[in-house]
């Protein structure tokens, strides 16, 4: 029990509010400009200070000047009655200036812009919910630490390197969650860097005493008792590493008695192997869904792809795409999903995100017991909703939407514009709602969510696609292209093959914006079919 009590003996660290900056790469960048403003202040206080002591020096080479020719002849120099007045006023004068000078504070303008800059900083949960997102990106992507250590990323412009004290950080945020999986492969990397000689504010001792716990709490008996002994001979008088080796010969003691009254055969049996544990957030279909996002598991044959087509689209002879058709491409056949190229001009897109910045919130999702709405994990950006009447761009796309797919959008919700954070994502979920959701959207009075009209307006580097697991489709973002699905059949019936999620963003900014389109004026746009599945 001692040695149980010595082995968690590690801190774990405290957050604060949230402002939650890390889940919206576009408010990000406003932090840039943040800490630009307070490196100008900083070299202006470095000036003044520089400024100060030059000041200081010169005093200093004018006295050291006066005093060697005066401590020469004291009696002589002081005979002259002019030395004996300069010499009365500079001490009971101008050292006291000197000494006004050297104490007076230069860092009064930088101190108060840091100050009133601190209260937009992000906190220690933006800090945690960054590290987060990095773990996530490395089991979404396949990236081993090295790769992410070192800034090999697909795509990236600014490359950026890791050092031993940010792995360190990363082990430490999976600690924190008890992810010892990830916090050992961190602590390994952190301390992989350590002994390739990089200088770092950590030591090896710090990292052994993480590592060597969780592989502990992962069953590697004997791996955690070599790293232990590796801690004690850097610090033998390291407490929890001598509780702990204490510790991990008794167990292995007893696991060896165990051994030899066993069974033969129970002898015989090789160990388990160790597995990377379940995550908290486990999801049924997450291979697949990470699959997708990799572009691995793909379920198009090339006997269904040769029926998916590119056309031009009037709009059903709607005038305003007579003479300038719309660009229309089948991107999958069941559910039916169909991408429109140049449909939204990267002004109107600049347009919807100035007006969409000032209002971005981390998004949410409806309890489907209390029907609240509210944060949660596994989606991870913010968004806002604009209204037609807010100005003639929405307006003007919310009846390009109603153009284009023949469905009635004044039933339908406004507007809602998302910008994805670091890592940001959307895990597998559903547009509509289902039947043990009946209350879903009876507010709105609207009915169900019969269609899902989304546009791309940015272009991701990496990652960010929008991926449809059960059937295994994936839609990669391009600015400037939206894509539409019917997420209800025709009888009204959900159809299920359209749950879909974003991708974690690797690389790069995403932006999207997306209208649903309710059932409530489209009785005749759409007629019910006698088939449930139609």
């Amino acid at each position: 029990m001692i040695w149980c009590i010595l082995i968690i003996g590690i801190l774990l660290p405290q957050s604060s509010a949230h402002p939650g900056f890390f889940t919206s790469i576009g408010q990000m960048t406003d932090l840039i400009h943040t800490e630009k403003d307070l490196v100008t202040s900083l070299k202006d206080y470095i000036k003044a200070e520089e400024d100060k002591l030059e000041e200081i020096k010169k005093w200093a080479e004018k006295l050291d000047r006066l005093t060697s020719t005066a401590t020469k002849d004291p009696e002589g120099f002081v005979g002259h009655p002019v030395n004996a007045f300069k010499l009365m006023k500079r001490l009971n004068t101008e050292w006291s200036e000197l000494e006004n000078l050297v104490l007076k504070d230069m860092s009064d303008g930088f101190i108060s812009n840091l100050t009133i800059q601190r209260q937009y900083f992000p906190n220690d949960e933006d800090q945690v919910g960054a590290a987060k997102a990095l773990l996530r990106l490395q089991d979404t992507y396949n990236l081993d630490t090295d790769t992410i250590s070192k800034g090999n990323l697909p795509g990236v412009k600014h490359k950026s390197f890791l050092t031993a004290e940010d792995c360190f950080e990363l082990g430490k945020v999976a600690y924190t969650e008890a992810d010892y999986y990830h916090t050992e492969l961190w602590m390994e990397q952190a301390l992989r860097q350590l002994e390739e000689g990089e200088i770092s504010t950590i030591d090896k001792v710090s990292v052994l005493d993480y590592l060597s716990y969780a592989v502990y709490q992962q069953g590697d008996l004997d791996k955690a008792l070599l790293l232990t002994k590796k801690l004690l001979e850097l610090d033998p008088e390291h407490q929890r590493a001598n509780g702990n080796l204490k510790y991990f010969e008794y167990i292995m003691a007893k696991e060896k008695d165990a051994n030899k009254s066993a069974s033969g055969d129970q002898s015989d049996q090789k160990a388990t192997p160790k597995k990377k544990g379940i995550a908290v957030d486990y999801l049924p279909e997450r291979q697949k869904y990470e699959m997708l996002c990799r572009g691995e598991g793909i379920k198009m044959t090339p006997r269904r792809q040769k029926k998916l087509f590119c056309r031009y689209h009037d709009g059903n002879r709607n005038p305003k795409f007579i003479l300038a058709p719309a660009k229309q491409e089948d991107e999958w056949d069941k559910p039916r999903i169909i991408r429109f190229h140049d449909i939204i001009s990267d002004a109107e897109i600049e347009i919807v995100k100035d007006l969409a910045k000032p209002r971005l919130r981390r998004a949410t999702i409806s309890n489907p017991i209390t029907g609240d709405l509210e944060t949660v994990h596994y989606r991870i950006s913010k968004s806002a909703w604009l209204s037609g009447y807010e100005d003639p761009v929405v307006s003007r796309i919310n009846m390009r939407i109603q153009d284009l797919t023949g469905l009635d959008v004044s039933t339908a919700e406004e507007l809602q514009v998302a910008n994805y954070g670091v890592g940001g994502q959307y895990e597998p979920h559903f547009d509509f709602a289902r039947k043990d959701e009946p209350d879903a959207f009876r507010e709105l009075g609207t009915g169900n969510r019969i269609a899902t009209w989304l546009f791309y307006m940015s272009d991701v580097s990496a990652g960010g696609a929008t991926v449809f697991p059960e059937v295994g489709a994936s839609v990669w973002p391009k600015k400037g292209t939206a894509v539409f699905w019917y997420n209800l059949f025709a009888s009204g019936e959900g159809d299920y093959s359209t749950r879909h999620a974003a991708c974690p963003v690797l690389v790069g900014n995403k932006w999207v914006s997306n209208k649903w389109l309710h059932e409530r004026g489209q009785e005749f746009r759409r007629p019910c079919t006698l088939s449930e599945l139609e």
